[in-house]
């Protein structure tokens, strides 16, 4: 057999990967045996020993070889069924967050590790839990949960480069919910099953192309499981299954035989020129869906049962239908491949016999680099890992000075001139008053500022503020998503009775925004206040709120409330600063919104005074851009009722972690 490796070029906007063709040849000889593996096939949960398929599953609690965190609890199903191996009945569970298996390393090189999750009936409910899994800062699983209704255990697999004596694998469960595990694997693979420029992979597909679903049950297979194509096939009459079972396959090395089963090698998908129910096919294609922000590994197996002799057989091997590679069974190919995975074979015209195969296809997440060197100490946790994943160059400034505003403004006596002097607003319960000469409009003034949007065209762009397009509710009221009649989109805020926020809001809204101009903030296209309607007419951010995503554009925020503080005479304190009030535009550039509760600083120089309606201070005004920084580091909100009383609030968490030195 013949491996080969050849890096594709990166193509702006795609994905970048891989391919190791596969190709055997045949006949071939034999050469030595890979060492047969007995560390560490672990049964989690359990003291007990169990036998899987030729593997030996030692009970975590009485393995010489592994250790692991010594407030786990195992637990035990209450209706073991015959249908799945007894390493299946119980599972290790933990509610730490840095609860870990330490494991002795069983050679130096590229290792498979195997997580085994089935979520049985038990007195823990496994169906709920929700965590991940990391080694050293890699993450291998996120936010991961395994659904109720499967019926089958749930296998990840992953091949890591580990060169360190002491292997370390984390499990630390999402916010409240806790972590479990039933059985897991780490053992030596042969040299250059991985290539090196993919040292640390993560299997998507393993596909046994024109053969069916393959169990296998042998360590000279590394115990790993195909999948039919039939599912990922977009044409199925372009192509015939063809079997060759019976046929001896010969190796040339052990490598040869691991990287593939020879069920997998027996079975092929075929075409050639004869006619198929009366069309002929040049191609078939097999579609794949994969993360368009990763790079892959793409390995393509060939076994030529197909060649009557040597040099007589070329095909095409196309990759998303625009990169084409002639493949000679006995030469040596790559590709390169962007988005959408699509794999196709072709039929060449200058072939001596139009025939096109493949045997089967494996496509492998790149998951990055770590330092296998690296061993944590005791007292390392994942909030540590995420925050180094998180956080880099100017967004640790920004929090620095964030965490530093917390503690400054967090005792400070609040002004008493900063207290609210709204009256009651009775039609709307609101925080200022509207009274019935407002209610028709003589009160409501009318800004020159060409903003005013007729009350039908409002309507006609909501459809009449159809329920179907609310995108959001606020302090003002409802946000509906709408349509002008010049195709513009926008967002459309309407006052809701009981909202809180009243007309002078709506005032200050609109005083603010007509007023400024700048990328990093949300601009107002146009207002109406008619009858007990108040309703503001914005741009469309189209990727919506700061909180729903990465939250790496803080720093295009910082430069919005910049502006807002020295860019402006007299300047603007935007007193409503959180993560629901940063949008996205369709460039990811970030907008201050939700200028209601603005507080105007002097606007000319005789202007000597400020209003006395005032909810925030330049203090307090830092302190809320730092509690938005603090969800981004955290990746929580800054309240969670779920959490007990001392974490809950995520600014006083903060506070007790810098007092105590925790950073």
């Amino acid at each position: 057999m013949t491996k080969l490796l050849i890096h594709g070029v990166h193509a702006p906007g795609s994905a970048l990967f891989f391919i190791s063709l596969q190709c055997l040849l045949l006949p071939l000889t034999l050469s030595r045996a890979y060492a047969t593996q007995t560390k560490h096939f672990i049964n989690c949960g359990s003291s007990n020993s169990i036998n899987y398929f030729t593997r030996n599953f030692v009970g975590d609690a009485s393995s010489d070889s592994v250790s692991f965190t010594k407030q786990n609890t195992s637990i035990l199903s209450s209706n073991q069924s015959s249908s799945v191996s007894a390493i299946y009945n119980t599972a290790r569970i933990s509610r730490s967050p840095s609860s870990r298996y330490v494991l002795d390393r069983t050679g130096k090189g590229t290792h498979i590790v195997r997580l085994h999750f089935f979520p049985f009936a038990s007195t823990s409910n496994l169906s709920e839990a929700v965590f991940n899994v990391y080694v050293n800062g890699l993450t291998l699983l996120s936010t991961f949960q395994v659904p109720s209704t499967t019926n089958f255990p749930v296998v990840e697999e992953f091949f890591l480069g580990i060169n360190r004596t002491k292997f370390v694998i984390y499990f630390s469960p999402q916010g409240s919910s806790f972590a479990f595990i039933n059985a897991l694997e780490v053992f030596l693979v042969p040299d250059g099953f991985i290539p090196d420029s993919a040292p640390n992979v993560g299997t998507v597909y393993q596909i046994n192309v024109g053969g069916d679903e393959v169990f296998i049950l042998a360590i000279s297979s590394l115990w790993r499981s195909w999948e039919p194509d039939d599912n990922y096939i977009d044409v199925p009459n372009a192509a015939q299954n063809s079997t060759h079972y019976g046929r001896v396959l010969n190796y040339q090395d052990d490598l040869d035989k691991c990287l593939a089963s020879e069920h997998v090698y027996q079975t092929a998908k075929v075409m050639s020129v004869n006619f198929t129910n009366g069309k002929l096919y040049r191609n078939t294609t097999w579609s794949f869906k994969a993360s368009a922000n990763a790079r892959h590994l793409v390995q393509v197996h060939f076994c030529d049962f197909i060649s009557p002799s040597p040099n007589t057989v070329y095909f095409n091997l196309y990759f998303y239908g625009n990169f084409t590679e002639l493949i000679d069974p006995y030469g040596k190919n790559g590709f390169h491949v962007s988005g959408l995975v699509k794999i196709s074979i072709g039929l060449l015209n200058a072939s001596i016999y139009q025939q096109a195969y493949l045997n089967g296809l494996e496509i492998m997440e790149i998951i990055g680099s770590w330092d296998s060197n690296y061993m944590p100490s005791e007292t390392d946790n994942h909030n540590v890992g995420l925050i180094i994943a998180l956080v880099s160059g100017s967004i640790t400034l920004l929090c620095i000075f964030g965490f530093a505003a917390i503690f400054v403004c967090k005792y400070r006596k609040p002004n008493k001139t900063d207290m609210s002097v709204w009256t009651p607003l009775p039609a709307f319960r609101g925080g200022s008053t509207l009274t019935e000469q407002t209610t028709h409009g003589s009160a409501v003034p009318n800004f020159h500022l060409g903003l005013k949007i007729p009350l039908t065209e409002i309507h006609f762009a909501t459809n009449n503020f159809n329920g179907k397009l609310l995108i959001g509710i606020g302090g003002f009221g409802n946000v509906y998503i709408g349509t002008l009649r010049d195709g513009t989109k926008v967002a459309v805020k309407r006052s809701q009775p009981g909202s809180g926020q009243g007309f002078s809001e709506f005032q200050t809204e609109i005083t603010v925004l007509s007023k400024i101009r700048h990328r990093h903030l949300v601009s107002l296209i146009g207002y109406r206040a008619e009858r007990l309607e108040m309703i503001l007419v914005y741009e469309f951010i189209e990727k919506g709120r700061l909180r729903d995503h990465l939250l790496e554009i803080c720093i295009g925020a910082a430069w919005g409330l910049n502006y807002l503080q020295k860019g402006m005479a007299g300047g603007i304190i935007n007193r409503d600063i959180k993560s629901t009030n940063i949008l996205l535009d369709e460039n990811y550039v970030a907008r201050v919104a939700d200028f209601g509760l603005s507080k105007l600083g002097p606007l000319d120089q005789s202007q000597t005074h400020v209003s006395t309606a005032v909810k925030g201070t330049f203090g307090l005004y830092v302190y809320s851009f730092g509690v938005v920084l603090l969800e981004v580091l955290c990746t929580r909100p800054s309240i969670d009722p779920l959490l007990p009383r001392e974490l809950a609030n995520l600014a006083d968490w903060s506070i007790t972690c810098i007092k105590n030195g925790n950073y």
